[in-house]
């Protein structure tokens, strides 16, 4: 995208690729909770999957705007990247209370 300068068709193409990246990844969690179980400490932790669900629509929103108006798209992209920097601490907390709960409420460290 920085050599075609926004270019709609580059800018729909990279957005192609990171949308079938979350497909990608939301294809791979699926099969692991299939795995795992739905009632599962990993299935806990996830919860509902807000992140990856708003990625996706931001994604699917964001290609075909790409043709519209293509700083729209990149402002879309740029959300989702920094909305998966900001630490997600889902996992670590029903760890955490799982660990607490079979120590009997004693820290484990």
């Amino acid at each position: 995208m920085g050599e075609n300068s926004f270019a709609p068709a580059p800018t729909a193409l990279y957005g192609g690729v990171l949308l079938m990246a979350a497909i990608a990844y939301w294809i791979l969690e699926a099969a692991i909770l299939a795995e795992q179980g739905r009632d599962s400490l990993l299935a806990r932790a996830l919860g509902a999957g807000f992140k990856e669900k708003l990625s996706l629509l931001l994604y699917l929103v964001a290609v075909p705007s790409a043709f519209v108006r293509p700083w729209i798209a990149g402002g879309l992209y740029a959300i989702v990247a920094v909305m998966w920097l900001i630490p997600d601490r889902r996992i670590e907390r029903v760890v955490s209370e799982a660990q607490e709960m079979e120590s009997g409420g004693r820290q484990v460290r």
